[in-house]
């Protein structure tokens, strides 16, 4: 299917982007319901464990997300067998990345556990869940990579449908396992990994179902043995900037989880709890901020440059005003909120501590999303990353101790840095944008070629 940019709106793109994560993020919140029934060591657990998860997913499929961009801009440009070639190689190199953290996580879960200093009390609760959820992450990094190509083409219904099913078996499946329903044991934490490995397969056959009949050629299971230099090497050239911007994240994110886990079971169930609150403040906005990247990429390839600028800041308006409202309703019922999660009092007042910080913390998330985003969507990796680089490591880090733990501001102090982080990034990209670096030389480079294409032509007279 080819993109008709004239013709696809914003919010056509992202609402089903919006379900999808959406249902994703539920997916979530039903693991860290049903985990609180457990226990609030487990859900400890699964906080700092799915935030190693989501850092790792986020590495391996970053070749996926380069080929992405890439996929929309040949087809902004009419380029529907190069798009094709770079959706078949983004998916495998993903796929076998995801192998390979795999095959990781399963043989050394201890050791990991022990580097998120993850206390020895909860160590065989992570043994469980690092061992058979992080044995089945390739599967995330699989349907990631195959769900991104397929939105890239413009089909974003598809990936969100799956979705729905995904999260409908595995709500179902956790039920089943966890409470030991039709004469099966209760597993526990044991039973969320085998919900979810079996859940997350099932999604990937239908996407690779899907991504199959993706392009005007079919795909087909020898195609993935597709290898071309030129546009391999475009998709490195690409995606090893966003793999170091996912590198510095994942670092960033693991540290500031390992100083919560430094801080107690307590703030890190407490941080768990209001994560997942704030993603459902930030998914819709979230969605929007992927849209706009796929709209962007692909007038980007059909060189419809002035709208490339406009659309960039359509979709940070949008997404801002979408963020603020949401974000204040949770600062108005956070506490009833969190109370759906635990009945610990001093874990709510942790919280809801947090929750005026929040109202800061999204609004610049979103301001570095869109933003960076849009620079991503014309190619301009090198400046999103080493921006991040930088800002991660002395802000988001360096910060984070210092205020968190030497200076014994605890939760607060990290979070503190966490909004300054976002924001220093979020101006920095806005000001990139508004320089129009890469889109006057987009222009400068086409007036080049218009040009020897003209003289070309006269001269055949």
């Amino acid at each position: 299917m080819k993109l008709k940019t004239g013709n696809v709106g914003l919010w056509v793109l992202a609402w089903p982007i919006f379900i999808e994560i959406f249902l994703q993020t539920l997916l979530g919140t039903v693991d860290t319901i049903m985990v609180s029934r457990i226990s609030d060591d487990a859900v400890a657990v699964v906080g700092i464990s799915n935030q190693l998860f989501g850092a790792l997913t986020t590495l391996f499929t970053t070749f996926a997300g380069g080929a992405g961009i890439l996929i929309a801009q040949r087809l902004g440009s009419g380029r529907q067998e190069d798009a094709r070639i770079i959706a078949i190689m983004g998916v495998t190199a993903s796929t076998v990345l995801g192998l390979l953290v795999s095959i990781i996580m399963f043989l050394f879960a201890d050791p990991v556990g022990g580097a998120l200093n993850i206390s020895g009390e909860l160590i065989p609760l992570a043994h469980v869940y690092l061992t058979y959820v992080g044995g089945g992450l390739f599967l995330i990094g699989l349907t990631a990579s195959l769900g991104s190509a397929i939105r890239n083409t413009g089909n974003t219904r598809g990936p969100m449908y799956t979705g729905v099913a995904v999260n409908v078996i595995h709500i179902v499946l956790n039920y089943i396992f966890i409470f030991g329903m039709f004469g099966l044991p209760q597993m526990g934490l044991g039973g969320i990994a085998i919900s979810n490995v079996i859940s997350r397969g099932l999604g990937a056959i239908v996407l690779l179902m899907m991504f199959c009949g993706a392009f005007e050629r079919r795909i087909r299971l020898r195609d993935f043995a597709t290898f071309k230099r030129k546009l391999f090497g475009e998709i490195v050239k690409i995606s090893w900037p966003l793999g170091l911007n996912s590198s510095a994240w994942v670092v960033s994110q693991l540290a500031i989880y390992s100083f919560l886990a430094m801080l107690g079971a307590k703030e890190l169930a407490a941080r768990t709890y209001l994560n997942t609150l704030e993603s459902f403040c930030f998914t819709l906005g979230y969605a929007v901020a992927m849209a706009g990247q796929i709209r962007i990429a692909t007038l980007f390839g059909a060189r419809q440059l002035s709208e490339v600028y406009r659309s960039a800041y359509r979709t940070l308006y949008i997404g801002l005003a979408i963020v603020s409202a949401n974000v204040v309703l949770l600062f108005a019922f956070g506490k009833t909120l969190l109370g759906m999660f635990t009945v610990d009092g001093e874990i709510v007042s942790i919280g809801v501590a947090l929750l005026a910080l929040n109202l800061l913390l999204q609004p610049c998330k979103m301001l570095n999303m869109a933003m960076g985003n849009a620079l991503n969507a014309i190619g301009d990796t090198r400046y999103t990353m080493t921006i991040s680089l930088i800002s991660m490591t002395l802000i988001g880090i360096g910060g984070s101790y210092l205020l968190g733990i030497s200076w014994g501001w605890g939760l607060v102090g990290i979070y503190c840095c966490m909004i300054a982080d976002e924001a220093a990034r979020g101006l920095l990209v806005l000001r990139r944008w508004r320089g129009r670096k890469v889109l006057y030389a987009a222009e400068s480079q086409d007036g080049g070629q218009q040009a020897v294409q003209c003289k070309a032509a006269e001269a055949s007279f």
